[in-house]
């Protein structure tokens, strides 16, 4: 696309963007009222709220006849579609599919989760996101008619596994597909949600069934050459140690995973089988699960602290499930960071839990969709965005 047409379609969606946000905050309006509302003239507020009707974002709600005093033609009031879903957000992880889907207007109007054993082979985690998405849009009352885009994250930076879930998507909603790492989107969901002005440069890690990441630098979103920046859970920090899915030794995820942590609590007497045992065993202060907690924390500490050395980010975030069993591990990890930088005298990060929970990936999915953070600016859609044949170009419909 060359510049003066990105420019053009830069400024038809900031046009679009203003009538949405008028629309969602006051209601059915008229077109007149619209366009003194955004300032914009009659000419082209009817190409774009014809653009808008057209792609089923907005309808016409019902006319001013009751309202109007005298004669004339009735003005029609237009309205956002409170049924259409216009963009969806999927985050695929290791055991559990977390959707949400969002209207023209960029809000999230249904959100759900549904969980899935780790050996869930991808077709079936795709089915579940599916059958998910298709339960939560009939309990709020949605259809995907006038789909825009979707965007999916997944666990890992296979590209076979993108390709699959691209074309899966791509055939059962006939819109345009993003695929990513789901914790790059995390990381994203992040930093716009930063208030403390940390978000140009932040490292985020989410510690769950598996260990990614994602970073933001310079005040952008970095992929990577190769799509695998901020793969923090695939770092070597046991020599010899338990085999990884990924086909190493001794992984940052093989010690520090949900799983592992488990296994290492079980290994040393503490009676637990799954995550909120475990939460309730550290809040018991059982030496077991808090000996467990402590190992992977601190290794997870060192690898951050290097990350940190090599980076300098002002804002390190821990998400996933770590900070909700065990919510001191982010000042102890925060310890460990402190105690490698202070001595080359770079500064300190801010180190926090993830201000968005397990919701980070879905809304970081949805933000990715409407490429309008600045943290997008260099994030290249059209290498990881997929559409099927008879759909227009992703560019024209962000």
């Amino acid at each position: 696309m060359s510049r003066s047409a990105t420019v053009q379609a830069l400024v038809r969606r900031t046009h679009e963007q203003r009538v949405l946000a008028v629309l969602r905050e006051r209601g059915a309006m008229s077109r007149a009222q619209i366009a003194a509302r955004v300032g914009l003239s009659r000419t082209t507020l009817s190409e774009i709220t014809a653009e808008l009707i057209a792609r089923g974002a907005v309808v016409v709600a019902r006319t001013d006849l009751d309202l109007r005093q005298g004669s004339g033609r009735p003005a029609e009031l237009l309205a956002l579609d409170p049924g259409a879903g216009q963009f969806v957000g999927v985050d695929l992880g290791h055991s559990r599919v977390r959707v949400m889907i969002a209207d023209a207007a960029h809000e999230v109007i249904a959100a759900g989760v549904q969980q899935y054993d780790a050996s869930t082979p991808w077709p079936g985690r795709q089915d579940a996101g599916f059958g998910l998405l298709d339960r939560v849009a009939a309990e709020h009352g949605l259809h995907f008619g006038a789909l825009q885009g979707v965007a999916v994250g997944v666990a890992g930076p296979d590209a076979s596994i993108r390709h699959q879930v691209r074309a899966a998507f791509a055939e059962r909603f006939g819109a345009p597909v993003l695929v990513d790492n789901n914790t790059r989107f995390a990381a994203l969901a992040e930093a716009m949600s930063d208030d403390e002005g940390a978000a140009a440069d932040l490292a985020y890690v989410r510690v769950s069934e598996g260990i990614g990441g994602g970073l933001v630098i310079g005040g952008r979103l970095v992929p990577g050459g190769r799509g695998g920046a901020g793969e923090f859970g695939h770092v070597r920090v046991v020599e010899d140690g338990h085999d990884c899915r990924c086909g190493k030794r001794g992984c940052l995820e093989t010690v520090a995973s949900i799983g592992a942590l488990l296994a290492e609590a079980r290994r040393h007497g503490a009676r637990v089988t799954d995550g909120q045992g475990l939460r309730d065993a550290v809040a018991a202060n059982d030496p077991a699960a808090t000996a467990a907690i402590d190992r992977a924390a601190d290794l997870l500490g060192r690898v951050l602290a290097d990350a940190a050395l090599m980076l300098s980010p002002a804002c390190v975030v821990i998400g996933g499930e770590l900070p909700v069993l065990a919510p001191y591990v982010v000042d102890r990890i925060a310890a460990i960071i402190a105690t490698e930088l202070e001595a080359v005298g770079t500064g300190l990060p801010t180190v926090r839990a993830a201000l968005l929970g397990d919701e980070d990936g879905a809304r970081g999915a949805i933000a990715a969709l409407y490429h309008s953070s600045p943290l997008l600016a260099e994030y290249d859609l059209a290498s990881v965005a997929d559409e099927p044949a008879d759909a227009e170009p992703w560019r024209a419909r962000a």
